[in-house]
């Protein structure tokens, strides 16, 4: 039978990347439900194209669009609006694969319930782990979800692990994630206060959201991708290792105990992770480039160790500061950096300001231990409003 796929975010990089590797094999996968927030036209072409049977849309005045265009066209698609129908609809039987991709805290709630609802869950939403911490594993073993990271760098750190999760602690040495270093790895630390949004979102080797791209030219996506691998591959902080690989080629690491290295290559092409999820443990073709190594010239690798790249990437370090502090603050700090990034878009804030954003949030609270979904929803609110007092004082 066919996968039946639920596509959250379906309007975002990830998404349309995902439909299109289903679009390349319709016999073995079906839309079964997509999601947006409130960009109606995209997910109407989507619709279109696709025929799924339910559509979420998480505005309610968008989703009352989008049912009377549907209409219009004659299409059958269901439209439901809002967190809780979401979380019903990944939950209920009419989906059996899960690809998690809204940006940010607001794909926490539906990540759970797939998990708890036992789904096999392709995760591209990082916040998920980075909020959900040990509540979100819990779901995951409670409803014996299948989890499969979609991230370039963690698919690329799963596909080099060995297949028994049990031998991971005592056969691996490390895991080392690469980074890019985005756009402003040879930018002098002093001149970063100029940076523009439209400079910071000019990632020279993907093509991502607004928020994510940010978060690559801060290296805050590299802090969270940490946070997530502690969480998906069970290693202590301190195995794991952060160096900045400019050409994305080799896209994560696992060093062993005997001090080999199992690297996965590729183009930066987000289908070929995708596909991987979705098809494993068989490969499937994803449409990506296949890599020429007669075309790379080099491939170089540069450590964060060297005091510029600290003074360029100060943010980075706050991961493994954030997982030896008390359990819920690694959902802060994720609560702060949305906030921040949120308002140097918005031209409230400058670029380098946004770590003095997340600095003043982490030192502004101690969260107490979360124990349910609602315990890691009062700290997103709180932390952000503790953002939104510290961008008040910087604008």
């Amino acid at each position: 039978m066919k996968q039946r796929i639920a596509v959250l975010g379906s309007t975002g990089s990830i998404g349309v990347n995902t439909l299109d590797v289903i679009a390349r094999h319709p016999d073995r996968f079906e839309v079964a439900a997509l999601s947006a927030g409130s960009r109606v036209e995209p997910l109407l072409a989507q619709c279109v194209a696709f025929r799924p049977a339910v559509a979420v849309m998480a505005d309610p005045g968008a989703a009352r669009e989008l049912a009377a265009r549907l209409d219009a066209e004659g299409l059958r698609t269901r439209v439901l609006a809002g967190a809780a129908a979401l979380e019903q609809l990944v939950a209920g039987e009419g989906v059996d694969t899960v690809m998690a991709a809204i940006v940010g805290a607001a794909g926490l709630g539906s990540c759970l319930a797939a998990a708890r609802a036992g789904k096999r869950l392709l995760l591209a939403n990082k916040e998920a782990l980075v909020v959900g911490g040990e509540l979100f594993l819990d779901a995951v073993a409670t409803g014996g979800a299948t989890l499969l990271p979609i991230d370039s760098e963690h698919s690329a750190i799963f596909q080099s692990l060995p297949e028994d999760p049990a031998t991971w602690a005592d056969r691996v040495d490390r895991i080392i994630l690469t980074a890019s270093g985005g756009p402003f790895r040879d930018r002098a630390p002093e001149t970063l206060r100029d940076v523009t949004p439209e400079q910071a979102c000019a990632h020279p080797n993907w093509v991502m959201g607004r928020k994510i791209s940010v978060d690559s030219a801060t290296m805050m996506n590299k802090a969270l991708e940490v946070i997530e691998a502690r969480y998906l591959f069970g290693l202590p902080p301190e195995r794991l290792q952060v160096v900045i690989h400019p050409q994305s080629v080799i896209h994560s690491m696992v060093q062993y105990r005997d001090n080999s290295v199992v690297a996965q290559l590729g183009t930066p092409d987000m289908r070929v992770p995708i596909a991987y999820g979705l098809a494993w443990p068989e490969r499937i073709t994803s449409g990506a480039a296949a890599l020429d190594f007669s075309a790379l010239a080099d491939m170089s690798f540069e450590s964060f160790d060297s005091r510029r790249h600290r003074e360029r990437f100060p943010g980075l370090q706050l991961a493994w500061d954030a997982l030896a502090a008390a359990p819920g603050t690694t959902a802060v700090l994720n609560a702060a950096n949305e906030e921040a990034v949120a308002a140097f878009l918005d031209r409230r804030i400058r670029f380098d300001q946004i770590h003095a954003v997340n600095l003043a949030t982490l030192d502004a609270l101690v969260p107490s231990k979360p124990k349910a979904l609602a315990d890691l929803l009062a700290i997103d609110a709180q932390a952000r409003e503790a953002a939104l007092r510290a961008i008040g004082r910087l604008a």
